[in-house]
């Protein structure tokens, strides 16, 4: 098969005004610049977000002072094969039972789909997060990145952001905001690439996911 074929799951919410975003976070704006019309060519607009709205990958910058902001990060664990595994309705926080199933031989990347329907329009305070020990052990399978389909690896309402700490720690990377509704239990290809942005905490990103071809198949 080749790859232009290949079907596309495509993991990132609608970026809109209708965005849900952290309370207290900025929201999705647009204004218009210049509009097409006499003397204008073209449309031009300006926007403002926060970077964590809509799928997004953290930079070490949003949760250690001394961070790299995600202009400066490799692009390698963002790119290459993923597990999806699913953890729907499991609770508060996604404990290694709940993946337990499904995590032999395990490839560097894990997005965990948490809801059912994931809120695309609405501010979701009982967020599923992961809990600190399910990422040390993500990390000793040799996991590089986690991601999940809620805002947060960490509880709405945590002060401490311990699952963040693990990451800090540990060297890992992670998304949030992810779309995962349609996409079955199973191995993939994922592509979610940051903006290059130099002095920022997080971006915004264009996840998606493709089955594995040989090439991507790669333990990469």
């Amino acid at each position: 098969m080749n790859d232009s074929t290949l079907p596309l799951w495509d993991i990132s919410p609608p970026v809109s005004t209708a965005s849900p975003a952290f309370p207290g976070d900025t929201p999705y704006s647009q204004q218009w610049a210049a509009t097409i019309g006499p003397g204008c060519p073209v449309n031009v607009s300006a926007i403002t977000l926060s970077p964590h709205v809509g799928a997004h990958a953290d930079a070490p910058l949003h949760y250690d002072p001394d961070g790299a902001a995600i202009g400066a990060l490799p692009l390698d664990a963002f790119l290459g094969p993923c597990r999806v595994i699913h953890a729907i309705a499991c609770g508060p926080l996604i404990e290694w039972r709940h993946l337990e199933h499904a995590v032999d031989h395990l490839p560097p990347r894990v997005l965990v789909r948490t809801y059912d329907r994931m809120p695309v329009d609405r501010w979701d305070g009982a967020l599923t997060a992961y809990a600190p020990d399910t990422i040390e052990r993500l990390a000793d399978a040799g996991v590089v990145l986690v991601g999940i389909d809620t805002a947060s690896i960490d509880p709405a309402d945590s002060k401490q952001l311990l699952s963040h700490q693990v990451i800090r720690r540990r060297g890992l990377r992670v998304l949030e905001n992810l779309v995962l509704d349609a996409v079955p239990e199973g191995d993939y290809e994922l592509i979610a690439l940051p903006l290059k942005l130099m002095q920022a905490d997080a971006s915004p990103v264009r996840a998606i996911l493709r089955p594995l071809t040989r090439a991507a198949g790669m333990d990469c």
